[in-house]
């Protein structure tokens, strides 16, 4: 039996009093509903199956019509497809010359790829905190930390106590909102840092405008099953730079001079030149054949859960005052690749952000008895074990980072909900 709180937050989150009523009492005919669900139809089967019958297998020339037609949507001039969103970061870092002996600003709420990714260069990320309406980096905290941890010396920032270099910043677009990057942008200008955006949820989200990916830096997106579309696993990296885009795709493919389709399309018998150590990186065709019937329905999807999370905000809005909706600053277009809102704890009458992530998890668990599936919004980096025990934080380290990762909630939203 649910007490009257969690009877009307979970009947009013999701389901009418009726239905939940149903679903308590008999819990019958109900499907798990899933925190979300990739849109496929018969389009997107054909071309994996065609992709199969054409030979082309491995990576072909449907990755160069999924590069191309990704990068036309962000209106961006190359794309580059590899294996995932994680593989995109590493690989932009690495041919961007992030590397040892290098510190790299992150946001703090973040899925740990982010870090990952720049600990597999090895270089170091140093955390900063978030803004906890947006859920990302706080702009006045990244100058902060470069003005109490790093001294200028000939044009290159120094960290007072390691030596290391500040390479730059790699800022997330967290859950489908791009950050403050115009401001990032203005803060690598001002110290000759290089940027790098973590734009994993944020493929079609805008400012006035613009795409991610179109603000003057290498973004990197990802096609998870979580994201708005996907080719099962996969990502690219988007860039305007020719010679950059150029560097990944030997990189991805072990530092091969020349791609397999081009060989095909030459003489094929003798194997290509490799000047540098790569990696294994490439997409294959079949999830890029899948990848463009994707793209076609990408604004569509975008288009269905905004209305949708148009509805959230409403009825949570009229209903729930304990829950804080996604924020949305003016001129700013949120795709939606999830749907994260915050518990207040304090309109609970709780005092502390543990116990409030306490009701918050009896919460989800609640949702997850009816069958509806839910999630925290990511993770505070700061937390995770690997983090915690080689720098030794502590929660109050980046309070809002910590608080999100208590406090969100990720709630189903797909276009067939």
């Amino acid at each position: 039996m649910l007490c009257p709180f969690w009877s009307r937050l979970v009947g009013s989150l999701i389901i009418p009093d009726f239905y939940l009523k149903s679903i308590l009492e008999e819990r019958i005919r109900m499907k798990k509903i899933p925190v979300t669900t990739p849109y496929f139809g018969r389009e997107e089967e054909i071309a994996a199956c065609e992709a199969i019958r054409s030979g082309w297998v491995a990576q072909g020339p449907k990755v160069g019509e999924f590069e191309r037609k990704i990068a036309d949507h962000e209106k961006v001039k190359e794309g580059v497809a590899v294996t995932s969103c994680t593989a995109a970061l590493h690989l932009a870092m690495v041919a961007s010359g992030m590397g040892e002996g290098m510190d790299v600003l992150a946001p703090a709420f973040t899925f740990v790829a982010t870090t990952n990714a720049i600990v597999s260069t090895g270089a170091l990320p140093v955390l900063v905190d978030i803004d906890s309406k947006t859920y990302n980096i706080d702009v006045h905290a990244v100058e902060k930390i470069i003005e109490e941890k790093y001294v200028l010396k000939s044009d290159k920032l120094y960290n007072k106590e390691t030596g290391n270099i500040l390479w730059g910043i790699v800022p997330v677009h967290e859950f489908g909102l791009c950050c403050n990057i115009k401001e990032i942008n203005r803060i690598a200008q001002r110290y000759n840092l290089l940027v790098i955006e973590d734009a994993a949820c944020a493929l079609g989200a805008q400012i006035n405008g613009i795409h991610e990916g179109a603000f003057g830096n290498t973004s990197c997106i990802s096609f998870h099953p979580r994201k708005s579309i996907t080719t099962g696993e996969g990502g690219m990296i988007l860039t305007d730079d020719a010679r950059l885009a150029s560097r990944m795709r030997e990189l991805r493919s072990h530092g091969c001079s020349i791609s397999a389709d081009a060989r095909d399309k030459s003489h094929g018998f003798l194997l290509p030149e490799y000047n540098e150590a790569g990696y294994n990186y490439r997409m294959t065709d079949i999830q890029a054949a899948i990848g463009i019937e994707q793209a076609k329905r990408l604004d569509y999807i975008i288009g269905q859960k905004r209305k949708k999370a148009e509805l959230y905000n409403r009825l949570i809005g009229e209903r729930i005052p304990e829950l804080s909706v996604p924020y949305v600053p003016d001129g700013y277009f949120h795709t939606y690749q999830s749907y994260v809102c915050m518990l207040n704890y304090r309109k609970l009458g709780v005092d502390s952000i543990e116990d409030g992530g306490r009701l918050r998890n009896q919460l989800l668990e609640k949702l997850e008895n009816i069958e509806i599936a839910t999630r925290q919004g990511t993770h505070a980096i700061h937390m995770l074990g690997y983090y915690k025990n080689r720098f030794g934080y502590t929660p109050e380290d980046y309070i809002n980072a910590y608080a999100a990762d208590r406090l969100s909630i990720t709630l189903p939203l797909y276009v067939q909900l």
